[in-house]
């Protein structure tokens, strides 16, 4: 009996990790993309990221791949100032993370209110929503951009739509990849 419960945890292990790599790799390109840093960039960090974290130990729910907050942010200092500064900004950023871990201030975190959560991720989903119009954007012969007119722009609605209603639809034919859980609250989560 104990033999089948370690087949059974090690196929979950192995199955899961599947899945958050092929996950990972899209996910860190398109925020290498709205980053403004080269995608083999993305990949060397998510692969890092990983790494470190399967190495270290983490607890279950925790994040280990690219992050929408951080590319969003990331963006005005690899504009403003180049891609260099961001090695130094990453490194400052894990050592405070390392300090707070080391301080125990994560149980401050149940502090903050649930709208302001919910502010946060509203906020992030209209940055990056605005970040993804310039994918509507062609090149001129000039050289200056321009929005996507005719054929071209009617297949990225279509692709955009299509992608959109997979997503919604999905959920009805399984629970096992919800596109959203309507029953997840911040506030519910444990910190540690």
């Amino acid at each position: 009996m104990r033999a089948m419960s370690r087949f059974e945890e090690n196929k979950t292990n192995i199955l899961s990790g599947i899945v958050v790599a092929l996950a990972l790799v899209p996910e860190a390109i398109a925020f290498a993309f709205v980053a403004h840093v080269p995608p083999l960039t993305g990949l060397y960090a998510a692969f890092i990221l990983v790494l470190i974290t399967s190495i270290m130990g983490g607890r279950p729910g925790m994040v280990s791949g690219a992050s929408g907050t951080t590319a969003v942010v990331m963006v005005a200092l690899v504009v403003t100032h180049g891609f260099e500064y961001l090695f130094a900004a990453v490194v400052l950023m894990g050592l405070l993370q390392i300090v707070f871990a080391l301080a125990k201030l994560s149980k401050y975190a149940r502090m903050i209110p649930h709208q302001v959560n919910l502010g946060f991720i509203n906020g992030l989903a209209i940055v990056i929503f605005l970040a993804q119009l310039d994918h509507f954007k062609v090149p001129s012969a000039n050289g200056a951009e321009h929005w996507m007119q005719g054929t071209q722009l009617y297949t990225m609605i279509v692709l955009v739509a299509l992608t959109m209603l997979v997503i919604y639809l999905f959920l009805c034919l399984t629970k096992a990849f919800p596109a959203e859980d309507p029953h997840y609250h911040v506030a519910d989560d444990k910190i540690s």
